[in-house]
């Protein structure tokens, strides 16, 4: 019942979303309060946001599976969907932002009747590739994950139709020695491309800003900042599902405390991150002594849309600061609101990065900007794209990783003895995964 009332809920603000945007194809972007001298508005502080939540899934998978961090198999999974989603959302606001959306295959190097190539030079064609491969990787890397689990649900379907359907999709897997061997190089392979796709991505998207002569923009420390809050984001976001599902799905044995911790002591450091590089961008401005980029700074702070400097200073700086105390960090309310209030601050932090075009070089050029309903229709709307992905994911496909989680069960360790060693096993000696506690079940509806 709980996942039907998600579900109804998220599919009418996706509804919302779906009548936003067809009257947007109607009308044209004129109905958005984009105008001059703001011709980026929430269309680019969407994007920027969606793709830095689509980083953390893969960071989680690929960096810590090559790095061997066991704790990674009770989050991966849907961390990994988290990816794909967030990066759908993301792709919406760009093709959406053309106008003429039915001829966005123009800014693809594609032989068309306009006998016209793209501008490689463009940081927007960079995007482009960059998520798409970005995009492709992921969705390659978490596909060949599930094809285990895959023929797991196979095998114990009940009716006609889901076996076939998994069946098609677990592409003929019984579990031998030469399959997991391919498995196993393929996942690591995959691993390996993805990694560096994470930081790349995300310097690129930044470059949609950095190669511009606006002051506050035309900054070298871009990438590396939006890849730090990219991070910070997604993990943030990655807390709020787990904590949902944890709940929904009884999975307290498989996502512990030991994990929900380790995932608060990374936000606490990319959250100092974070706080650092908006210092240096100060001190940068400062130093420079070019006075454009010393008003540009002081503007975002004590002009206007003060509100949103401050809102993502609180959110982003002062909020994750809570988890220095273990008390604080270990308790479950606390978590998810910090993690909500992240992901506020780091969509401000897009915002305010964009209100720099309400004020440059000449007052005479200056203007205003405010959002109209169907800003805030189509921003409200991708949230309902997104939880009604991740919500039918959850019913029909296994949230936790069922292969992976088998290898780090105690059952799983050679040295394992199942009798007359209860008090070093509940110590952990014998535990290759002391995180992971098993349980009767393993949750969620397509287990």
């Amino acid at each position: 019942m709980g996942w039907i009332l998600l579900f109804g809920l998220s599919a009418s603000i996706l509804m919302m979303l779906l009548g936003a945007v067809g009257y947007l194809l109607f009308e044209g972007i004129g109905i958005w309060g984009n105008n001059q001298p703001v011709s980026w508005a929430f269309d680019i502080v969407n994007f920027v946001f969606w793709v830095g939540i689509g980083h953390a899934g893969t960071l989680i998978s690929a960096i810590l599976f090559l790095f061997r961090q066991k704790w990674r198999t009770s989050i991966n999974r849907f961390a990994e969907a988290m990816t794909i989603f967030a990066v759908i959302c993301a792709l919406l606001f760009p093709s959406i932002h053309v106008g003429r959306a039915w001829l966005l295959y123009w800014v693809m190097p594609l032989p068309n009747q306009m006998s016209m190539w793209p501008n490689f030079r463009s940081p927007l064609l960079w995007d482009m590739f960059a998520v798409g491969t970005y995009f492709t990787c992921s969705l390659l890397f978490w596909y060949v994950g599930l094809i285990p689990d895959l023929a797991t649900l196979r095998d114990r379907a009940t009716t006609k139709i889901r076996k076939i359907a998994y069946g098609i999709f677990a592409l003929g897997w019984h579990g031998g020695n030469t399959q997991w061997k391919h498995y196993e190089l393929a996942y690591l392979i995959l691993a390996g491309i993805s990694t560096p796709l994470v930081l790349s991505v995300h310097s690129i998207v930044s470059t949609d800003f950095a190669t511009s002569v606006l002051p506050g923009w035309h900054t070298t420390i871009f990438p590396p900042y939006f890849v730090a809050g990219a991070i910070f984001s997604g993990f943030a976001m990655v807390m709020t599902l787990a904590l949902i599902a944890r709940k929904i799905y009884k999975l307290e044995n498989y996502i512990t405390m030991n994990h929900l911790e380790k995932m608060n002591k990374i936000m606490l450091v990319t959250g100092m991150m974070v706080g650092y590089s908006y210092g240096c961008e100060f001190f940068v401005a400062w130093y420079s002594g070019n006075p454009y980029e010393q008003f540009a700074f002081i503007n975002r702070a004590f002009g206007p849309y003060w509100w949103a400097y401050w809102t993502m200073i609180t959110c982003n700086v002062v909020v994750p600061q809570l988890f220095w105390s273990k008390k604080l960090r270990t308790n479950l309310a606390v978590m998810f609101v910090v993690s909500i209030l992240i992901n506020v601050g780091m969509w401000f932090e897009r915002f305010v990065i964009l209100l720099t075009l309400t004020r440059d070089f000449l007052p005479s050029s200056w203007g205003w900007y405010w959002p109209t309903i169907w800003d805030g229709m189509t921003m409200v709307g991708s949230f309902g794209l997104f939880f009604t992905l991740f919500l039918l994911f959850l019913r029909f496909l296994p949230m936790i990783s069922m292969a992976e989680v088998k290898g780090v069960l105690p059952q799983a360790d050679p040295h394992y003895h199942p009798t007359g060693d209860h008090g070093a096993a509940k110590s952990g000696k014998h535990h290759p995964n002391p995180g992971i506690e098993p349980g009767p079940t393993m949750g969620g509806a397509g287990l």
